[in-house]
């Protein structure tokens, strides 16, 4: 019999008075009703805020991290036709100019001479803004308004490797986007009928070294608006997934393990994606793009190889049907975190 994971219905904080996990906190929600209140465990706090822009011409990415000791914060873009791609990193030490917050959807910001990131949520919308003044020698400003449905489910998991250490993750897939990204005298502009953002918001307690993968999409396809969530390594053997399909705005849980198989002498080869155990998943993401990003600094080391691509295959719903993926682009990613 497969696994049935519990799913949350209520407001829960994530951590106790001992800035451990909070048992009532396991489970998954279609809603982001988990308070990140953490606390304590010098060192071992990781908070971060992820978004990635699919539009019709370009991915648009940008994030704020704070490790604990020190702020990471970095922008990219990647243009698929000329594959013109460059990506910026600021490094701050115990940045005060950083503001994560404890809710999902509440505003985030970072600023520092060489980079600002402004997220704030009002009225159901993010409104995105950002600006490097040195990008690859060229100014880069985004002012994006990402739109979030108020019946929109999304993916909002605790997984629990024990008490002490444990991580909140929350995907919010498909979120319909306008406005525009502007570097130099280039303009890119996004509609929200088939341009979706995708935010990734972690906020947990982690061991010091990890190692991960990831698989997601967001677009418009065969008359459906579909967002995948698929990962693997980092949950294993704790009883909760981050695996999940959405569909027009409605999220199909998944939770049984899912399995990446790649060549990592050559990650530009297809992946063959499926879960453990049945044929619920079963799709091949096909690269065309590799970003690597690594760093080796005294206290942090990560290696991360995200690829662009499409994911061709199927997902199953509950009630045994298929859903066809046809050509969805989307990214899959192996990381590891030495932090």
């Amino acid at each position: 019999m497969q696994h049935v994971e519990r799913e949350l219905t209520e407001h829960v904080k994530l951590c106790d008075a001992k800035g451990q996990l909070n048992p009532s906190a396991i489970g998954y929600a279609k809603k982001p009703i988990v308070e990140s209140n953490l606390k304590g465990n010098f060192l071992r706090k990781k908070k971060w805020n992820y978004w990635c822009v699919f539009g019709d011409e370009i991915v648009f990415s940008a994030t704020i991290c704070h490790l604990d000791y020190a702020a990471v914060c970095f922008v990219y873009f990647l243009n698929y036709e000329t594959q013109r791609f460059f990506e910026k990193t600021v490094m701050v030490p115990y940045s005060r100019s950083l503001r994560l917050s404890q809710s999902v959807l509440d505003n985030s910001l970072f600023h520092h001479s060489d980079m600002s990131v402004h997220s704030i949520y009002e009225d159901g919308k993010t409104r995105l803004a950002v600006t490097v003044p040195d990008f690859d020698g060229e100014k880069l400003h985004a002012s994006l308004t990402i739109a979030h449905p108020e019946d929109m489910e999304s993916l909002n998991v605790v997984i629990p490797w024990n008490r002490q250490t444990f991580q909140f993750t929350a995907k919010h897939h498909a979120l319909p986007t306008t406005g525009t990204v502007q570097i130099g005298a280039k303009r890119y502009e996004f509609d929200e009928l088939d341009s979706f953002s995708v935010l990734d918001y972690g906020r947990g307690v982690w061991p010091r070294e990890a190692v991960w993968n990831w698989g997601m999409a967001s677009q418009r396809s065969l008359g459906k608006v579909i967002g995948l969530n698929l990962g693997g390594k980092w949950t294993d053997g704790t009883g909760m997934t981050e695996n999940a399909f959405f569909v027009n705005g409605r999220m199909t849980k998944i939770s049984e393990d899912v399995i990446f198989r790649y060549d990592p002498e050559d990650f530009k080869k297809p992946w063959l994606i499926h879960t453990k155990l049945t044929d619920d998943v079963k799709l091949t993401f096909t690269p065309f793009y590799e970003r690597v990003s690594k760093s080796d600094a005294r206290l942090v080391k990560s290696e991360v190889h995200q690829l662009f691509g499409y994911y061709n295959g199927y997902v199953r719903y509950a009630d045994g049907k298929k859903l066809k993926i046809h050509q969805l682009l989307g990214s899959a990613e192996e990381h590891y975190a030495k932090w």
